[in-house]
């Protein structure tokens, strides 16, 4: 990387050297090869680097939180960065929402696969089984999918949709894919809104198909993750 964050001690990329420089309170920036550097400042980055940075501010990260590549959308990393360095939700387990104890649910409006019209469906998210879920009926036993985290796969997906915070849902089922398309009508919870729920001083988005977009399990990223 060609910078570096001087007050945390982190190299970063171009794209989230723009990132950290939105957050001057917490992060200062500098070029690697084009500014001066003082001693102290030099010394600084020698003690930490990304290693002992992600030890100290990655201790607590939820297991279903997506941790952005460099590859991922702005928003995404930007979400990252934010909640890891301005708010350290990662240290401090108390400042994170409600999805991140390990099981949450809410309603999405989903297509249907005959009509293409689009109903209420609740959705359940479970750390201790894996899955995702959706019910028929809000009052229904058994859900009409289970959707295992680890075969799962989901993508913002506005213009196929034909709404805003569309989101497409890919899993597993019976050794064939399946898809499914939802939204959220309030961007503040919607799945596909991965700045919805941050806008202000609130948490992350706190509903269960999010959080399942955020699996570490899931087969999406890569390995160079944003800083």
């Amino acid at each position: 990387p060609d910078w570096a964050s001087y007050t945390l001690g982190v190299f970063i990329c171009l794209s989230c050297s723009g990132i950290h420089r939105n957050i001057p309170q917490v992060s200062k920036v500098k070029s690697v090869r084009l500014d001066a550097w003082d001693d102290a400042q030099v010394e600084f980055m020698t003690s930490r680097g990304n290693h002992v940075a992600r030890a100290a501010f990655e201790s607590e990260v939820p297991p279903f939180y997506y941790r952005p590549s460099a590859s991922d959308c702005q928003l995404l990393r930007e979400q990252w960065i934010r909640a890891k360095y301005e708010r350290q939700e990662f240290t401090h387990p108390e400042r994170q929402e409600p999805y991140s104890a390990g099981y949450r649910e809410g309603f999405l409006w989903k297509r249907g696969r005959d009509n293409g019209q689009f109903l209420s469906r609740k959705f359940v998210l479970t750390e201790r089984e894996g899955a995702l879920k959706y019910f028929n009926r809000s009052d229904a036993k058994e859900p009409k999918a289970i959707m295992k985290i680890e075969h799962l796969n989901a993508t913002f997906q506005p213009a196929k949709i034909g709404h805003p915070h569309g989101l497409q849902v890919t899993y597993l089922k019976d050794n064939s894919t399946r898809n499914i398309f939802v939204y959220h009508e309030d961007g503040k919870e919607n799945p596909a809104d991965p700045q919805g729920g941050r806008r202000g001083a609130e948490g992350p988005p706190d509903h269960p198909a999010m959080a399942a977009v955020g699996s570490q399990s899931g087969p999406w990223g890569g390995s160079l993750e944003a800083s």
